[in-house]
């Protein structure tokens, strides 16, 4: 059985997340490929393909030397490293003609990997993703992958695109534990893919909520004095038991939390992240429209925090539960299977 190449965007720490889960589900043989820090070439528990970090230290050509080129997002001209990580996937390619490749997410590996002659499926994530290296993207895929139920898409989705779209749901395995959460725990969650919140705003927020108890991971503990019901407890590989013992969660809206949230249906204030062609924003509209979540545009102040809170109580969790299946992962592997046997009988 030929093998499946998975690529995964290293910004965050989501991509990843849900790839491992996918690729454990699979039928067919898959290497993962991406930049991988060492923790993650350590738990990997599959065949990786590493790839140099393709972020440049400073620009590789001066300002205005080359025109802008409308197929592609990222390809500065003069990126040496750009050549190294193209010749290992063009040779991975040519040493084990995959089946499939899965890209979560690059437009350019998307490309590169048709350049090569090998299908490709593609994630497609939320927002307004309809610029011309999108689109080149999605016409060179055989279909396309949503991690999100089709509730949370976009309205205005053009055709074609909803119509070459799986949506996979939220990519989540079942929680465990189904329990409520105790009363007036807070947990704030912010990714590795970067947060806005400013940490004296959210101190102001706990010292103004003297009756709930918040844990906050992701945000180095700040200089000064910390409320006495606040926790910071910064960076945190498994956000899980702090989700499992809040009764409410405030964060972003990336499709890890989400997901997470979703599983474990707790009530939910989101606080979208500044992100790319309005990703999270798009989503955050979407659960406000439902009746999911409280979506705030930016973190509010202070005095505003007691009757939010009250108004986030008063939410129905089972509205965002509703968006969790508990099937998505393996639903999700086994169609990525049936595309690999598909393209296989198709082009050989």
């Amino acid at each position: 059985m030929r093998p499946i190449g998975y690529y995964v965007h290293h910004h965050g720490i989501g991509h990843w997340q849900r790839a491992r889960a996918i690729a454990a589900k699979l039928h067919h043989p898959c290497t993962l490929i991406g930049t991988f820090d060492a923790a993650q070439q350590s738990q990997a528990g599959i065949p990786l393909l590493p790839l140099p970090d393709d972020k440049l230290d400073a620009p590789p050509a001066r300002p205005g030397a080359h025109p802008a080129t409308a197929a592609l997002h990222y390809a500065p001209p003069g990126a040496d490293v750009l050549r190294q990580r193209a010749a290992l996937l063009s040779g991975w390619i040519r040493d084990h003609r995959p089946a499939l490749m899965v890209v979560d997410v690059s437009v350019e590996i998307v490309l590169l990997a048709r350049l090569c002659g090998t299908p490709v499926v593609s994630f497609r994530l939320a927002g307004r993703r309809d610029d011309p290296p999108h689109l080149a993207a999605f016409e060179a895929s055989e279909a396309l992958i949503a991690p999100f139920p089709a509730e949370l898409d976009e309205r205005d989705l053009p055709a074609w695109i909803r119509e070459r779209t799986v949506h996979a749901g939220l990519l989540a395995p079942a929680s465990p534990n189904q329990a409520p959460g105790k009363p007036r725990r807070i947990a704030v969650v912010l990714g590795r893919g970067g947060s806005a919140l400013d940490p004296a705003a959210l101190l102001a927020a706990a010292a103004a909520t003297p009756g709930y108890h918040w844990q906050v991971a992701g945000l180095a503990r700040p200089a000064g004095p910390i409320p006495a019901n606040i926790e910071m407890l910064g960076w945190v590989d498994d956000p899980a038991p702090l989700l499992r013992q809040a009764s409410l969660v405030i964060g972003g809206c990336g499709d890890g939390l989400l997901a997470e949230v979703a599983a474990l249906g707790r009530r939910f204030i989101c606080i979208p992240e500044p992100r790319p062609f309005a990703e999270q924003a798009v989503k955050a509209d979407r659960l406000a429209a439902l009746g999911c979540a409280i979506t705030l545009p930016t973190w509010p102040d202070a005095p505003a925090w007691p009757s939010l809170l009250q108004e986030a109580e008063a939410l129905d969790p089972a509205r965002i539960a509703a968006l969790h299946d508990a099937s998505a992962i393996t639903r999700t592997a086994g169609f990525i299977d049936g595309c690999a046997e598909a393209v296989t009988v198709r082009y050989g």
